[in-house]
């Protein structure tokens, strides 16, 4: 009894992680009329699907609830089951130094890592600097004149850049060629991404000596540079033969080997794709870390993920802004280039600082002493006759010898992870924090050091090949030569952090994105070195304690959404819904069914929805929806009809997008499933639902989550972000794999918390077996430390405080969508069309003007424009949330005052906004309001006012004169 007593109240963590209190809470239920959060929940939410998750006998797979320092106390003990091992594996992944001074400022501060995607420019003018810092290295260093803000990981770039160059070239071919001397993870990616797309893979061993009819027709070539194995050749044949037959080259090229080696845009590449993870971001068993893409003149346009551009404010000064395709997934849907939401902005800054840091000399240097120390390995391995592949190579030899697992082995005991590619050969990758004491025991492992445990590393072989040796320049900008000493960087990453808004400034109400609470506690195991020095092909015996860690999550987020298995693999959302319908894609074929491809998305479906589907081979069918938001079952039932013996699936996201929790979902997913389909249920909205409801019991066969919304992980300014696949059982085999995991099996959860094991058979999503696991540590701490009854509570506090919002602005702004008893869900859509109609201000004005409030805009826009759709989360106090709603219905007192003519409609608070301290301070007043009206429109704002540094900020005339790199520092004069 005492037992069930303790479980039931509050643990510490919870109490810390929920903002409103039980005092707080109950004047919010006073407000909305209703006795508890659990009556309010179940007014609002469909009993049909309400779960009794919290039994004692519901055999949860959950344990109670951890204090802090429990928690961290287990991740302990998990890490320590780790082993870090010196890791010369290599294969796109390196041990790096960390600038001591961005771990600090950037990796552990909570101003860039809870910061959110630049959607609102005017207050993210210090990420967006910091990303256009990372653009403009990609394209120095790559020879290009475009690169993007970041893409997911390397393999997932080189996707990308296929899909990309199936798009722009003039080949009517559907033939693409891979170097067979590519990584292999990227190999396998590319397989499992072209055959749901009907694109033809042909492996060829590319070279100089390469001819036309060894390529035969294509419409695009990928060469790995450096290759997999080390060995450097000049690609500019096969480029210049692609080229005759109009088909693109893609390039996957070492960053760090390219302050050495010609550019690929000096070979004549039309893209280059790779990854930064070496410059300063911790292996962390296989991500986060920042891809990237960077093309030429004329492809700008066909750039997938987010663009950083140079564009002016109201008063013409330069400011930064996302150009062309921002958030195209929302607005081109099935037309998308790309599903890719989620980038990796926080790795993506903390590259593009280590570039800062160091400076073009800098970099070259730490390049020259890996190539160095790469050549002392060679001259020592010849010296004992050890058979070394190549004479050409930059970082990474692959040797031949009779044992290849004996040598591994060895050199395993010494403390040193080295690649077996097979029985006979070896590869050793050497890295910034190689030493020539690391070699000596490497070189020991062949059997190669004297009586007295030396090795002679006087020689050294070159392997740069003197015609591919780099002439052009690259950082000639002042910002990656101005900030050599620390107190330097130190200052610049502090002003950039001060020019943003993140939620260690305060609210960040933006619905659909779910911004609440990253504990501390939560993040402190990311940077231990037992994770983070963790490469992600290492032997399975070295990562016993990610694994345990990585089985206990997939079981805890299947026992929580109903479902029997869960991936962990995919490192985006949009990666997530790729990955589950690639699942119900290989369902089918799997049954004989391989006519079933049309896949129905209602029209409110986030953006992401249709690009997926198109990604994975299926054709989109839109169902309507109805004047209250709801899917119309009249038109579901006829598209049903209609396309019967093609159905694979229905996507359905719940609560809708529309803020509601749909009562017929249960009769949604049971006539897809009459009709031989599956349903997908889009995970987005978990957090409306988790310890009430799950997908799993209502009909859903499978579900992406979002672990960067739901589960705590940090939005890092955009990314990173893990999106898991969770599915039923019949689809658990279809699940991502990997040629390179060190487990096949995974859990499947039967009744009652009994569990067996399953394959995920199927391809893979992401290049490292488990994703971006570094950051998994976050959403483990958080449900361990809330527990089963805690998440509950953190749902029906995010509920009340969406419904207390919409409530409180009810005579002000008209609430848009509303289910049951005129409620909603987690957030809520504020109608501002019946304001611009009568008042002339638009939802823009809205937003902008917030910021001079002292708050980040709601999402705007979207699903329905000229809309704000806001989730206060369980996290916000009811101080912080009073101060919202007090600042929305000021402004509405400000719309109300331009309609009637106090203010005229082109010179007002809410055009000019935001104001910044030079706007008010600079120059004579002309404007018919005053200086405290437009900076501190509430008393509360004078002691802590969050000043922008740009006005508003004119995204067609960046778009117009797209630059998309580090202006010069006079613009800014």
């Amino acid at each position: 009894m005492e037992t069930q007593v303790r479980q039931q109240m509050p643990s510490a963590f919870t109490q810390r992680h929920i903002g409103t209190d039980a005092d707080a809470q109950s004047h919010m239920l006073a407000t909305l009329g209703y006795d508890s959060v659990d009556d309010l929940v179940s007014a609002a939410m469909p009993a049909s699907i309400h779960a009794d998750l919290f039994r004692q006998d519901s055999g949860s797979a959950l344990p109670p609830a951890a204090t802090e320092n429990e928690a961290v106390a287990e991740l302990r003990a998990l890490a320590d089951r780790n082993t870090v091992k010196r890791s010369m594996i290599g294969l796109g992944y390196y041990d790096t130094f960390t600038p001591a001074v961005i771990k600090r400022n950037v990796f552990e501060n909570p101003s860039w890592y809870t910061a959110y995607t630049p959607y609102q420019p005017e207050i993210s003018q210090g990420r967006l600097e910091a990303l256009i810092n990372f653009q403009t290295m990609i394209a120095d260093l790559t020879g290009l004149t475009t690169a993007n803000a970041s893409m997911l990981d390397e393999s997932t770039a080189v996707v990308e850049g296929m899909l990309l160059a199936l798009r722009a070239s003039k080949s009517t071919s559907r033939r693409f060629i891979v170097d067979t001397d590519a990584f292999p993870q990227t190999h396998a990616l590319l397989a499992n991404r072209a055959a749901a797309l009907g694109i033809e893979l042909a492996q060829v061993a590319l070279s100089e000596q390469t001819t036309a009819e060894d390529l035969g027709d294509y419409f695009g070539v990928f060469v790995q540079y450096p290759s997999a194995s080390g060995r450097i050749w000049n690609p500019q044949v096969v480029i210049d033969l692609a080229h005759e037959c109009t088909a693109l080259a893609v390039v996957a090229a070492d960053l760090l080997a390219l302050t050495l080696l010609k550019s690929p845009g000096d070979l004549g590449a039309d893209v280059a794709v790779g990854t930064s993870q070496r410059f300063g971001v911790p292996m962390g068993f296989g991500g986060p870390h920042a891809g990237y893409m960077a093309v030429r003149k004329g492809l700008e346009r066909q750039l997938p993920g987010r663009l950083v551009g140079v564009s002016v404010d109201a008063t013409g000064h330069p400011a930064y802004r996302l150009a062309l395709q921002v958030r195209e997934q929302h607005i081109r849907r099935d037309k998308a280039t790309s599903n890719i939401c989620t980038a990796q902005v926080l790795l993506a800054v903390m590259a593009g600082m280590y570039a800062v840091y160091h400076g073009p000399q800098g970099l070259a240097a730490i390049a020259e002493q890996v190539h160095e120390r790469a050549g002392a390995l060679v001259a020592a391995l010849r010296a004992i006759d050890v058979d070394v592949q190549s004479d050409t190579f930059f970082d990474t030899v692959r040797v031949f010898v009779p044992s290849a697992a004996e040598v591994v082995a060895k050199a395993a005991a010494s403390g040193f992870n080295l690649y077996q590619v097979d029985e006979t050969t070896i590869s050793v990758s050497v890295d910034e924090t190689t030493t020539l004491a690391d070699l000596s025991y490497v070189v020991g492992a062949f059997g190669g050091r004297d009586a007295f445990g030396h090795v002679d590393f006087d020689a050294v072989q070159h392997g740069l090949p003197s015609e591919l040796g780099r002439e052009s320049e690259f950082l000639t900008h002042p910002v990656f030569n101005t900030h050599a000493s620390e107190t330097s960087m130190m200052r610049y990453l502090k002003r950039l952090a001060d020019y943003d808004y993140a939620l260690d400034r305060g609210m960040i109400p933006l619905g659909s994105c779910t911004m609440k609470l990253n504990a501390a506690s939560e993040m402190e195991a990311v940077s231990w070195p037992e994770f983070a020095g963790i490469h992600p092909f290492a032997p399975k015996a070295d990562v016993e304690g990610y694994l345990h860690l990585v089985r206990q999550l997939e079981t805890w987020l299947a026992d929580v959404t109903g479902y029997d298995s869960v991936s962990l693999q995919p490192n985006a959302g949009s990666q997530g819904e790729l990955a589950g319908l690639l699942a119900i894609r290989g369902y089918h074929q799997s049954n004989g069914q391989i006519d079933r491809t049309v896949c129905l998305i209602p029209s409110s479906a986030h953006g992401t929805n249709a690009a997926s589907a198109v990604l994975a081979g299926m054709r989109v069918v839109v169902v309507a929806c109805d004047e209250l938001g709801n899917v119309d079952l009249a038109d579901l039932h006829a598209k049903i009809v209609e396309h019967a013996d093609s159905l694979a699936a229905l996507m359905i996201t719940y609560p809708s997008t529309h803020g509601v929790y749909e009562h017929e979902v249960a009769t949604i997913c049971s006539a897809v499933h009459a009709a031989g389909g599956q349903v997908y249920v889009d995970g987005a909205n978990l957090n409306a639902l988790l310890g009430f409801a799950r997908y799993g019991d209502f009909g859903g066969d499978v579900s992406h989550l979002n672990l960067h919304k739901t589960f705590c992980i940090p939005h890092g300014g955009g990314g990173p972000g893990v999106g898991p696949v969770a599915a039923k059982a019949h689809l658990a085999s279809f699940l991502p794999g990997h040629p390179l995991a060190q487990s096949d099996e995974h859990y499947l959860l039967g009744s009652g918390g009994a569990s067996t094991t399953v394959v995920h058979a199927g391809g893979p999503v992401s290049a490292a077996p488990y994703g971006s696991p570094s950051i998994l540590p976050i959403s483990w701490a958080y449900v361990r430390m809330m527990g089963i009854d805690g998440l509950k509570q953190a749902t029906g506090a995010a509920v009340l405080a969406a419904n207390y919002v919409a409530k409180r602005l009810e005579d002000s702004y008209p609430l848009l969508y509303s289910g049951e008893n005129g409620l909603v869900a987690h957030e809520c859509i504020l109608d501002l069309r019946p304001l611009t109609a009568t008042t002339g201000v638009t939802v823009d004005d809205v937003a902008k003007r917030l910021v001079d409030y002292g708050f980040h805009s709601p999402t705007m826009s979207f699903p329905v424009a000229g809309t704000l759709m806001v989730e206060p989360t369980e996290s916000e106090d009811l101080s912080e949330i009073d101060r919202f709603v007090d600042a929305m219905i000021a402004i509405k007192v400000e719309a109300d005052a331009v309609a009637a003519g106090r203010w005229p409609a082109d010179d007002n608070p809410l055009h000019n906004a935001p104001h910044t301290a030079q706007s008010v301070i600079e120059g004579e007043w002309e404007h018919p309001y005053d200086r405290a009206t437009a900076v501190y429109p509430l008393a509360s704002l004078v002691r802590g006012k969050y000043w922008p540094p740009v006005r508003r900020i004119d995204n067609a005339y960046g778009d117009r004169n797209l630059v998309c790199a580090c202006p010069p520092p006079e613009a800014f004069e």
